[in-house]
């Protein structure tokens, strides 16, 4: 066994081709830049474990699961590497669980997520930029936006999504607005801000780390209250970008430089 351990942190998909695309590239990419090191899986959604088990016959660790396996096997040196995209729910969880086992490694490190300090907004606009908006949208002068859906929740750091959207006003990006399932913005709250503009085309794209349940359904399904059916009805053409953060080389390298940062303490 191993001495020295990266555990890989996701919620978790149980879409089997954007798991492959997103947290197992991922994790790919981890295991290559560190290959001194052994890479291993958890996720925080136990109901995804729970569907994968049953499903697939997939068995993949809970996170206090994956931890207490590191102390049973001897491992000395971790470094815990959550995929989250804010400080939020799930990545307080990761913490809990963490801090609980400090005291049964050498070393027990956590990296942040991407959405952290000042700089990494800028950071995570430029990878944005490189990811899709160079690629799909490069001329708003045709009557078109792009629009980023992430999670959202009722936590106190939802706030970041509203820090996001204003940074990339502030930095030019006039058509381009992000969108929660769950918290605010709400789908309702972007349309508001887009009502201003004579839109005749909309991009959609998850700003999530895969492209799963929430990006398939309250994204890009057919049901009347998605978002892509909500642009529908008010009259423009909608594309779908079914491509999750994790499938980008522009957001590994970000996930990457939050583990470099941590692997340096």
């Amino acid at each position: 066994m191993a001495n020295k351990v990266i555990l890989v942190v996701s919620f978790g998909t149980s879409y089997k081709e954007t798991r492959e695309k997103t947290i197992e590239a991922l994790e790919k990419t981890v295991a290559e830049r560190y290959n001194d090191w052994e890479v291993r899986r958890a996720f925080t959604s136990k109901i995804i474990i729970k569907k994968l088990k049953e499903r697939d016959g997939i068995y993949i660790d809970y996170i206090s699961e994956a931890l207490q396996k590191l102390v049973d096997d001897g491992v000395k040196d971790v470094v815990v590497m959550p995929t989250h995209v804010m400080n939020g729910t799930e990545y307080d969880f990761v913490k809990y669980y963490t801090e609980s086992f400090t005291d049964k490694f050498d070393s027990l490190r956590i990296s942040t997520p991407l959405l952290t300090t000042e700089k990494d907004y800028d950071k995570v606009i430029d990878a944005i930029n490189e990811a899709y908006i160079s690629r799909f949208f490069n001329d708003s002068s045709n009557g078109t936006a792009i629009v980023f859906m992430g999670h959202g929740s009722e936590h106190f750091a939802n706030p970041a999504y509203s820090q996001l959207q204003l940074k990339l006003w502030t930095m030019g990006y006039e058509h381009v607005y992000v969108t929660t399932v769950e918290g605010f913005p709400s789908f309702d709250d972007t349309m508001r801000f887009m009502a201003g503009y004579k839109y005749s085309k909309i991009i959609l794209a998850p700003f999530m780390l895969v492209a799963g349940d929430h990006a398939t359904n309250d994204m890009a399904s057919d049901d009347e209250e998605s978002l892509k059916s909500r642009f529908i009805s008010s009259g423009c053409d909608v594309r779908c970008i079914l491509e999750g953060l994790g499938e980008q080389k522009a957001f590994q390298e970000l996930f990457i430089e939050h583990l470099d940062a941590v692997m340096k303490q």
